[in-house]
């Protein structure tokens, strides 16, 4: 099996390495920066082992790497998908199997806009692994693993669908569950609501502070009222949608919470978010939001705007979302 890895970043870095250290194909890597990459790369486990695996080709050439593909990943983030999709286009082959490490920041309805009405697709629901980058094109630390992965494959008969299943359990070395549909690889992730929502209760209205926050461990409780009415105008979208009943908690079950005081509570008691800053930066009378930081560049036009357009489009209201993502929107459009 062919495989090009699409993306240098974390996530490239540790899937090429640690697919090529086990074997499971002949590895390839298209970057933007080939120069900088060895042709074996070190990936270091929670286990304390070192893996090295060879990369096949490392090349910005998609006829090199790209082209010959039975199974192409992508590993960027929802900004570069649409315009590296229109690029590579021509270098697919019609059988090739084009994927996303991650599916909720829209890659399934940009392959769908972009790529043939038969290509095939697929996509993980959360990302196999947590990655970090050691050194650039040489290195590459695996942090941690799912237990289970959860994916849709779209385009092609069941019975092809269940065959790349396998494929994939095979390579990742885990159970891998396939999804009824792409709207349940998509639409699974909570930061679109939770970053959005957090995000407005802090600084709309143009709010300075006199330091640096913490974006989970001062969680209010305003916030945690505005996250309960985007997740219900959420779940009135999902209930118009083909999905199966329950595939997703409500955000107060997912918490096991009863109410806005007792989510802001648990979301301000996670050990893993307690040191996670609110993304902001030094202003003339203070600290101010930083609208270039990824909590807005992603979460806005790449999660929260997916769900409205979606709901737009089925008819649903979504004032709370529309509100939102209205004042995100206007922010981010201040830095161009």
């Amino acid at each position: 099996m062919k495989v090009c890895i699409c993306g240098g970043g974390s996530l490239g870095h540790v899937i090429a390495g640690w697919s090529a250290a086990k074997a499971k194909g002949q590895v390839s890597v298209y970057t933007g920066r080939p120069g900088k990459w060895a042709s074996d790369i070190v990936v270091d486990t929670p286990e304390g082992d070192k893996l090295t695996g060879h990369i096949f080709k490392v090349s910005d050439d998609p006829r090199e790497v790209v082209s010959p593909a039975d199974v192409v990943l992508f590993c960027y983030p929802g900004y570069l998908i649409e315009s590296t999709l229109k690029r590579l286009k021509p270098f697919f082959r019609k059988d090739a199997f084009i994927g996303s490490v991650f599916s909720s920041t829209g890659f399934f309805f940009d392959a769908r806009e972009v790529l043939a009405p038969d290509q095939p697709l697929w996509g993980f629901q959360r990302v196999p692994f947590i990655a970090r980058v050691g050194e650039y094109g040489h290195s590459a630390h695996l942090l941690g693993y799912k237990s289970e992965l959860k994916v849709a494959v779209e385009n092609v008969l069941t019975e092809e669908k269940l065959s790349f299943v396998e494929f994939l359990s095979e390579w990742f070395e885990r159970k891998v569950t396939l999804l009824d549909n792409y709207f349940e690889a998509s639409l699974s992730n909570s930061n679109p609501l939770l970053h959005p929502a957090v995000l407005y209760d802090m600084f709309a209205g143009d709010k300075v502070y006199d330091r640096k926050i913490y974006l989970y461990r001062e969680w209010s409780e305003s916030a945690a009222e505005l996250l309960i009415k985007m997740d219900e105008e959420f779940f009135r979208l999902l209930e118009v949608l083909p999905v199966r009943r329950g595939f997703l908690p409500t955000i107060l079950d997912y918490y096991e919470s009863k109410d806005a005081a007792s989510l802001a509570a648990k979301l301000r008691s996670i050990p893993a978010f307690q040191n996670l800053e609110a993304p902001m930066k030094q202003g003339p009378t203070g600290w101010v939001p930083d609208y270039s930081s990824r909590y807005f560049s992603e979460d806005f036009p790449y999660g929260l705007k997916l769900i409205c357009t979606l709901a737009h489009e089925k008819g649903v209201p979504v004032p709370t979302l529309d509100r939102v993502l209205e004042w995100g929107m206007s922010r981010i459009q201040t830095l161009s």
